[in-house]
């Protein structure tokens, strides 16, 4: 009499921080007897420690058996694992049994070994599964309240939950009865579950610079940018080692942890979710929390001065601003909103996307200045497109002029032409001072002009001029034959620069 094999099996171990019943060592032993017991043999492990079952992103082990099975290149047959809620805890059920579902497709079904059922596609089974998936994902939900429930607790009492340290304070560790145990280091966390962490003043310096950055603000009535352009030509770091922009000014000037206040809950993101601001009813604001480093009428003095600022206008507000100047002028272009308003174009397009869409929402045509839209405003769609084409390898910023500039990740600048047709066929191309070291992007603006007639990245251009077809430096660079290539025809063009080839990059 023939005995049979073993069948050959993989097994998936997940384990996240919730307690030891869930140990990969408690997994695997339960796994294995069950393998034993119905006839499988182990031959391959994935494994996602301290890993948590919400989503799929953040679990390579998981990640990595899928592919395995859907591409036919296994070894096994069956895949065990504890129970349902290792498999994951999706806040969507039905994401659970999609995976498993692609096991079962490609002929390799999914064990749960430490379940009261058999998983054998009966009625029984799939209504099982389909409760303890739901039973998996409502942990994690009540899971959260209750962590939200003890740090809103925890904060109302005056410790701080969670974060790094902000500018011009530090983290305290102390123990349960408030002694302090030492001085928490950047990316340093507390050990004990019955430690907690307050704030208290750091280095002189930074107190100083607290102090000096609300003087500037209040007293010199310095706006932002200003304040960050000083910061950072006197070589001060924020509290992460970085150079200062003017959203870190101002996140610092408006919060609370200056004059002494704990504040927590101003951001949530539960189970994975974005974070999103909440309403300030909702914040758990705990005053007297920790030694404040600015006196409470000089920070109350910045808040009256920040809500009359546009950052903290709501779309809402801007709109009705740019209808009231359009009521009065009877047409908007830049120089009419710079004049006639507390707006700027750069806060438009921040908001709106575009200034074209600004025009929009109000109700000005559909965007456009007279029969056609403004130089400026083709110039200034085209940065944002570009932006948006590639989000993580170019940036937008500005030159010493406040003129904007493409930057790519490589640190180079790519000066943005946008040349206006004229009577006969040329255009005209206008650069300034700043722009004439960088690579160019042109673009030519069609008859209609309202769209453009094609995209050219051109070497460095060093004077003003009008372009013909013929042009030579036109046949110098390379035509686009759809925007998406710009970046890479834009690299090849700065490789070709650095070898010696005459073209040159800012």
């Amino acid at each position: 009499m023939t005995a049979h094999l073993p069948v050959p099996a993989a097994q998936y171990l997940r384990m996240s921080t919730e307690h030891q019943q869930y140990s990969t060592e408690n997994q695997s032993r339960a796994i294995s007897e069950y393998a034993n017991a119905h006839g499988f043999t182990i031959t391959c492990t994935y494994s996602d420690p301290a890993k948590s079952g919400l989503w799929l992103k953040n679990r390579p082990g998981l990640r990595q058996l899928l592919k395995d099975v859907t591409s036919g290149q296994t070894n096994y047959q069956a895949i065990l694992v504890y129970d349902v809620s290792r498999w994951g805890r999706f806040q969507d059920a039905d994401e659970s049994a999609h995976y498993e579902f692609l096991c079962k497709s490609a002929g390799i079904p999914v064990h749960y070994c430490a379940e009261p059922f058999v998983n054998d596609g009966t009625m029984f089974s799939l209504i099982m599964k389909a409760l303890k998936r739901a039973m998996a994902g409502e942990y994690s939900r009540e899971l959260g309240d209750k962590v939200i429930a003890g740090q809103k607790h925890l904060a109302r009492l005056g410790f701080k939950q969670g974060g790094s340290h902000a500018f011009g304070y530090r983290r305290m560790l102390v123990s349960s009865n408030g002694t302090q145990k030492m001085q928490l280091a950047f990316g340093e966390r507390k050990s004990l579950a019955s430690d907690r962490v307050v704030l208290v003043p750091g280095p002189d310096w930074e107190v100083e610079w607290v102090r000096r950055i609300f003087h500037m603000f209040t007293i010199e009535r310095k706006s932002l940018r200003a304040i960050a352009r000083e910061l950072n030509s006197r070589h001060v770091p924020t509290s992460t080692g970085s150079v200062w922009d003017h959203t870190d000014v101002v996140r610092m000037i408006e919060h609370p942890r200056y004059i002494g206040s704990a504040v927590f809950y101003q951001h949530t993101g539960r189970l994975g979710s974005a974070p999103v601001r909440t309403q300030k009813k909702e914040w758990i604001v705990t005053p007297h929390a920790h030694q404040a480093i600015v006196d409470a009428a000089t920070f109350a003095k910045a808040q009256e001065i920040l809500q009359g600022m546009n950052i903290r206008k709501t779309d809402e507000q801007i709109l009705q601003e740019l209808k009231s100047v359009l009521t009065e002028c009877g047409k908007l272009s830049p120089k009419i909103i710079n004049k006639y308003s507390g707006l700027n174009v750069g806060l438009l397009r921040g908001r709106f996307g575009s200034i074209r869409s600004a025009y929009r929402l109000v109700g000005y045509g559909d965007g456009t200045v007279g029969d056609a839209p403004s130089i400026w405003i083709l110039r200034e769609d085209l940065l944002t497109r570009i932006q948006k084409i590639f989000p993580d390898e170019v940036s937008i910023v500005k030159d010493r002029n406040r003129r904007s500039l493409l930057k790519l990740k490589d640190g180079s600048s790519v000066a943005v032409f946008v040349a206006n047709p004229t009577k006969r066929p040329k255009w005209f191309v206008k650069a300034s001072e700043n722009e004439r070291g960088s690579l160019v992007l042109l673009a030519r603006v069609g008859e209609s002009r309202n769209t453009f007639k094609d995209f050219h990245v051109l070497p460095a251009r060093a004077q003003t001029k009008c372009i013909c077809l013929t042009d030579a430096w036109l046949k110098s660079g390379t035509r686009l034959s759809e925007l998406p290539q710009f970046l890479r025809v834009a690299r090849e063009m700065l490789t070709s620069a650095s070898a010696g080839r005459g073209i040159s990059a800012a």
